[in-house]
């Protein structure tokens, strides 16, 4: 019988330990998905998104959305997006990123999701990184039941 795990907690002691957590995430990521990446600012979200996305095969430059807001991934097994709505002034501006359609045929990855809340789908998981001395904590909340079995698959 699988576990139903709604959050996972841990000390990560470096980038590397990071890079591995975000990359067993995604080798158990679903077509489609929503994770939101929270944390002040150097806490590890763009170091986050890019092991995923290593771990799906992108290869080659792999860059921060911070000026574009959005950067598209195709994958051999889905199709990412890793949004940085950080620069966002009001939320509807979302809509104006030509997104809508793929939004829910994709994973989303999104850094500071609450600028966007209310044109954003609920996050399966909420990734949540703060600096602790060299390293990051690391609190993963999974919100629906896609992200529990997502959670548990990554996890066990």
């Amino acid at each position: 019988m699988t576990s139903i795990i709604r959050e996972y907690r841990d000390r990560l002691p470096d980038e590397a330990a990071t890079i591995s957590l975000a990359s067993r995430l995604a080798l158990a990521a679903p077509a489609a998905g929503c994770v939101f990446l929270e944390g002040e600012l150097g806490a590890g979200k763009t170091t986050f998104a890019r092991g995923f996305l290593r771990a799906l095969g992108v290869r080659g430059a792999i860059r921060s959305p911070t000026y574009t807001l959005v950067e598209p991934y195709d994958t051999a097994g889905s199709h990412v997006l890793h949004m940085d709505l950080y620069r966002l002034a009001d939320p509807e501006e979302v809509e104006y990123l030509g997104v809508r359609e793929e939004i829910n045929q994709s994973i989303l990855l999104v850094e500071w999701a609450e600028k966007g809340r209310g044109f954003l789908p609920e996050p399966d998981l909420v990734v949540h990184l703060a600096i602790a001395d060299e390293g990051r904590d690391i609190n993963i909340v999974a919100n629906t039941q896609r992200g529990c079995s997502w959670l548990v698959s990554a996890i066990e």
